[in-house]
């Protein structure tokens, strides 16, 4: 997952840095560097990052008084020279204090942590349990236990339920990222089912209904151990 974030320092240098750092880490995407918490506070009313890299002692307003003033922040990592601000940034709850010079190992210790924290929170997030699907300039719903299988056509994507198909144009691998993985599985290049509506295996084939899929060579063995989990 990509997480944008935002640099807020009063130092030239200090800023420097982390922005060659946020370069370096291919999760990470600079969405803005502010030179005070008033630029951030300006910022802030008009876009939503997932992290602040923030500074505490700067003219006019503080970092910590920006963030008392915020309802709703985004995730922060505090920059500062200063090492008696930590406990008090630590009742903000900041994922991470760093000492100034920040290494580029600890602020890659950090960043991680900001991640893994990101991605849990995404994956914790009950399945929206559908999709809609734009075919004949319309916005169809699809529910995803209604879905038999997905077929990719180069720019296209034939989404195939008990009611009929659906053309969009997109990609499989589009669409495989907005599927629930527990239920859909990849068993060609071209083609995605959903393992719950299986009716059979036929040797290197599998059975959906009045449609016959081959399961391609390199993913044989995960479809299978999948499918044939719970086998007599």
């Amino acid at each position: 997952m990509q997480i944008t974030c935002v640099i807020t320092d009063d130092e030239p240098v200090a800023r420097k840095g982390l922005q060659s750092y946020v370069e370096k880490v291919d999760f990470l995407t600079l969405a803005g560097v502010c030179e005070d918490a008033m630029q951030l506070n300006t910022l802030l009313s008009t876009q939503r990052p997932d992290l602040l890299f923030l500074d505490i002692e700067m003219p006019y307003l503080s970092g910590l008084d920006l963030l008392a003033s915020l309802a709703d922040p985004p995730r922060v990592i505090i920059t500062s020279a200063y090492e008696w601000y930590a406990l008090q940034g630590y009742e903000f709850d900041v994922t991470d204090y760093l000492l100034k010079p920040v290494s580029f190992e600890r602020f890659l210790k950090a960043v991680n942590k900001v991640h893994a924290l990101l991605q849990q929170a995404v994956s914790s997030e009950p399945p929206a349990g559908f999709i809609f699907v734009r075919s004949d300039r319309q916005m169809h719903k699809v529910f995803f236990k209604d879905i038999l299988f997905v077929e990719g056509l180069e720019n296209y994507v034939c989404v195939y339920t008990g009611a009929g198909k659906l053309l969009t144009r997109s990609t499989l691998k589009r669409i495989a990222e907005m599927l629930p993985a527990g239920n859909f599985l990849q068993v060609h290049k071209s083609y995605i089912v959903n393992t719950d509506r299986v009716d059979l295996v036929n040797g290197n084939s599998l059975v959906i209904g009045a449609h016959s899929i081959t399961v391609a060579r390199n993913f044989r063995d995960e479809v299978f151990a999948r499918i044939l989990k719970n086998t007599l």
